[in-house]
């Protein structure tokens, strides 16, 4: 990884799509920053297409779509994207992923009962009410904290048994169905806005900062990370090519503002 401030300006230039991930990203410790919140409005007003690409609920995704300054929000590690349309009053839109399976599947059942056995201390995520397609467990978000090995343990549990698993900062994500955040991702973009896959690869910066994003690191020639990410790197084999100096919403506030100072100015919407 290089630091952000080497980013060409001919490569800033081309941006059009920001794409991020939330929690320790956009947060630290579970709040949104001020920076972030502002870097977030910094760029929407510069005229880029900002989506969300989390492994948060789709309760969560529904607020998100409806309050921030976003152009839709990736949920559930990409089993949903929601986003809201306002050419006349605001209307909230849905898109499930054709791949998603819903969280009543036995085989999760199954694997949240062996976790909960065989890991001390691991917990359903407190939004699984609001989910309907994975099983978050929760490992970091509150106490106790577990350890990344603990969560590696989850992880392992889930593949045995047949699913799909990610670890993120705070949760292992859990789910039955072919796809994941790049797919979604891809599918969102081409859809919504018509970008076009291998030409418009540059025109995205993704924002992440751990091991579920890794696919996302690998795909987009512009990934950036948090400086936290650092704290993966027994985890990660695919680093992105830009990393920020600073941790989590500071560290996103670093990436917004290299970046935008890189562009030409442009009259703000």
């Amino acid at each position: 990884m290089i630091p952000i401030e080497e980013m060409t300006p001919s490569d800033a230039e081309g941006v059009r799509y920001i794409l991020m991930d939330i929690d320790d990203t956009l947060t630290r410790e579970g709040r949104l920053m001020d920076a972030s919140y502002q870097a977030l409005w910094d760029l929407h007003r510069a005229g880029l297409k900002l989506v969300p690409v989390t492994g948060r609920s789709a309760g969560w995704c529904d607020l998100i779509a409806r309050e921030w300054p976003v152009d839709g929000v990736i949920g559930e590690n990409g089993a949903l994207a929601f986003w809201e349309e306002r050419d006349n009053r605001p209307l909230l839109r849905q898109d499930f992923h054709p791949g998603a399976v819903r969280n009543n599947h036995p085989v999760l059942e199954r694997i949240r009962r062996r976790v909960l056995e065989e890991v001390p201390g691991a917990r359903a995520a407190k939004d699984q009410f609001a989910r309907l397609f994975d099983l978050a467990v929760d490992f970091a978000e509150e106490e106790p904290v577990l350890s990344l090995d603990a969560a590696e343990k989850i992880r392992l549990i889930a593949e045995a048994e047949g699913a799909r698993a990610k670890v993120s900062s705070i949760h292992v994500n859990i789910w039955m169905g072919a796809y994941d955040k790049l797919s979604m991702a891809e599918h969102f973009l081409s859809g919504r806005f018509g970008w076009r896959r291998g030409a418009g690869d540059r025109e995205i910066v993704f924002v992440g900062d751990s091991p579920n994003d890794e696919p996302m690191f690998a795909r987009f020639p512009l990934a950036c990370a948090v400086a936290n990410v650092r704290r993966y790197a027994a985890l990660i084999k695919h680093w992105p090519a830009f990393a920020a100096s600073r941790e989590c919403g500071e560290g996103f506030a670093e990436i917004a503002a290299a970046l935008l100072g890189k562009r030409a100015p442009r009259a703000p919407i």
